[in-house]
């Protein structure tokens, strides 16, 4: 029975890293953290790690999430500074402490006393589009710290600068899952807001009797409907990993008010068969596929909800 590897569209910076650290012998916790690390890394993947989006305030605030769904631990930080790398500081809190989720001040002592290596996060080319967006709202970074930010959240559709998070799931060759979550979030966020990427049942979701799945793009509605945890319970119940998506879909276009947006769904059946489904009109809906049996890395385009 060969592995599988399945990541988001961002994940393609770090697929070659998550398949030669399985190749290795690393384990499906070690596939998922080294793959995404690779994509923390990297300046090209603009809504994630180094390279990511401010908050309104021009503060660089990282959410991620990692669960293995042999045991269904995981563990999560939210709204985290300081550091590129915050699936390995969420893997940390999963194997060293006895919670699930720190945020802020809590997530970045704990990064600190792991020892996670400090990072300056504003990477020029961030700095240069946060500059270029206060700018049209007609302030200064400084004015930004201080005047009222609330009117400057809108309900429309963003740029796609809010819509990219890297997610990569793993299958191993015992048929048992791990996935990983990681992203910088909304651009220009209020302070403090922590999408589905790091709540586990939202964006991210892994069982290893019925399979997993995650989530990318509008986090504000997956939350509302649980969607990862729903498509794994879909398929618990007997539905194909396509059916579980389209279910989970249908729940996601009944939500009404609030903000509502496009949305990414990646899963995998516990036989590994994947099915990725997207919902409203967005760019980046390619995603990754690694099977061992076939040795090749692919990008594929996901299918359109009707």
């Amino acid at each position: 029975m060969g592995a599988v590897i399945l990541a988001s569209d961002e994940g393609g910076f770090g697929m070659e890293q998550a398949v030669a650290a399985f190749r290795k012998g690393g384990s499906r916790l070690d596939c998922i953290e080294q793959g995404i690390r690779a994509v923390e890394d990297d300046p090209r993947a603009l809504t994630v790690g180094y390279g990511g989006a401010p908050n309104a305030e021009g503060v660089v605030e990282l959410d991620a999430s990692l669960m293995d769904g042999e045991n269904r631990l995981c563990g999560a930080v939210g709204a985290l500074t300081g550091t590129k790398n915050p699936i390995s500081v969420a893997r940390n809190v999963m194997e060293r402490l006895p919670h699930v989720f720190l945020t802020g001040k809590g997530a970045a002592r704990f990064s600190r006393e792991i020892e996670a290596e400090p990072h300056e996060m504003y990477h020029p080319s961030a700095q240069a589009n946060f500059n270029a967006w206060a700018a049209r709202q007609g302030m200064t970074q400084q004015e930004l710290t201080t005047k009222p930010l609330t009117p400057l959240m809108d309900f429309k559709p963003r740029s796609n600068l809010s819509l990219g998070t890297v997610t990569m799931i793993v299958r191993d060759r015992q048929g048992k899952f791990a996935g990983g979550v990681s992203t910088s979030g909304w651009a220009y966020k209020y302070p403090g807001r922590i999408g589905d990427s790091p709540i586990v049942g939202a964006g991210l979701y892994v069982d290893s009797r019925h399979g997993a799945a995650t989530c990318t793009h509008t986090g504000e509605m997956t939350i509302r409907a649980s969607t990862a945890h729903s498509v794994v319970m879909h398929m618990r119940y007997g539905k194909s990993v396509k059916e579980a998506c389209e279910l989970a879909a249908e729940d996601l276009l009944s939500l009404a008010g609030g903000y509502l947006g496009p949305v990414i769904i990646h899963a995998l059946d516990k036989g590994g068969e994947p099915y990725v489904l997207r919902l409203g009109e967005t760019q980046g809906d390619n995603y990754w596929l690694w099977k061992e049996t076939e040795g090749k890395i692919c990008r594929e385009k996901a299918v359109r909800h009707p």
